[in-house]
């Protein structure tokens, strides 16, 4: 079995955000990120090369044999728009996305091409019941 790429890393989040182009998107990061501490009490750490974690769980999947961790919350700042990993799951949440603004799902992620097209106390709102639930189903 392939040893998996996207593990937690030493890299300080902080700084990797300082790299991100163009400014808006650097200073939406900067946003998530706060907000992201903020509703998980969690600080923010590095998973691969491009993923901002908060929490962690640990996976083991009978389909692909695959095992290892995870954050429990996460985004990555893409070149077409802001990655929110694991935020679809939570059915309680689907009243919030009618009040979000712009935004597209692909499995059980939310991409968003700027934070200035989202609410952000409701993205604030599916950012905590996505990482509760997440914790409640998960650890």
């Amino acid at each position: 079995m392939a040893e998996l790429k996207t593990k937690r890393t030493t890299q300080d989040p902080y700084e990797y955000l300082k790299t991100i182009e163009p400014e808006e998107k650097r200073q939406d990061c900067l946003t998530l990120i706060k907000l992201f501490e903020k509703v998980t009490g969690q600080d923010a750490v590095m998973w691969g090369t491009s993923i901002v974690g908060f929490g962690m769980y640990h996976y083991k999947s009978e389909r692909s044999r695959q095992e290892g961790d995870w954050p429990l919350a996460a985004f990555a700042p893409r070149v077409q728009n802001l990655t929110l990993y694991s935020m679809m799951g939570n059915e309680d949440s689907k009243d919030l996305f009618e009040k979000l603004g712009k935004y597209k799902v692909s499995g059980s992620c939310l991409h968003i091409k700027r934070l200035s097209d989202v609410d952000l106390e409701v993205l604030e709102q599916i950012i905590k019941r996505s990482y509760d639930h997440s914790k409640k189903t998960l650890l």
